[in-house]
């Protein structure tokens, strides 16, 4: 057993946030969602499971997944091919939901319990994508609105591209933003295109 499998393996046993998550109102138990390798040319560094995500065990098999693909140009074969991606979120597990429904942030303990020794594991990869607001902070330390940090993609590319988080509930976001679709996109697909090729 590698040193990564050694790692998910510990992760996917993790219980730490076992009172934190029956306190919230789905009241639900901990499922880790440990979706990554070492040496993958991709790194997908997203935010949290939703609840989609925690019933069914897959990173991003839900609508924000969909349009997360047709912003990178990738079909869900080369999403879920773990030797081109690794999806590496800030909280392995759902946090729930607050009393009003809404959903509650990434718990930092997870963040600091893992991620050191998950991104040591996963390596230097060709392509980093920062998904959402909680993510941009944690792997940037940028304290500025998402959009401000989408903004500076230019600062960041081709190397790491910063995205708002393609939940549905952005779509008014995307409608104010043009730009985002015109210029973010098609760099962002390019890069991913030319690291297809030249892993096949």
């Amino acid at each position: 057993m590698t040193d990564t499998s050694k790692l998910q393996n510990r992760i996917a046993r993790c219980r730490i946030c076992s009172d934190r998550f029956a306190a919230t109102a789905t009241q639900h138990r901990p499922r880790p969602v440990v979706w990554f390798r070492a040496k993958t040319p991709i790194l997908i560094a997203g935010q949290a499971p939703g609840m989609q995500v925690h019933q069914k065990g897959i990173p991003f098999h839900d609508r924000s997944g969909d349009r997360l693909r047709t912003w990178l140009g990738m079909d869900a074969a080369q999403f879920y091919d773990r030797d081109l991606v690794s999806i590496l979120p800030t909280s392995f597990c759902f946090p729930g939901y607050s009393a009003k429904g809404s959903d509650l942030p990434p718990p930092p303990i997870c963040w600091d319990t893992w991620h050191a020794d998950c991104l040591h594991d996963i390596g230097v990869v060709k392509l980093r994508v920062i998904v959402g607001g909680y993510a941009i902070r944690r792997h940037t330390g940028l304290r500025c609105s998402v959009t401000e940090a989408v903004r500076t993609w230019r600062k960041h590319a081709p190397e790491t591209f910063l995205l708002p988080h393609p939940s549905w509930r952005n779509t008014r976001w995307l409608k104010a933003n043009p730009w985002f679709d015109r210029d973010v996109v098609p760099a962002l697909q390019s890069r991913v295109k030319t690291i297809l090729t030249e892993a096949f």
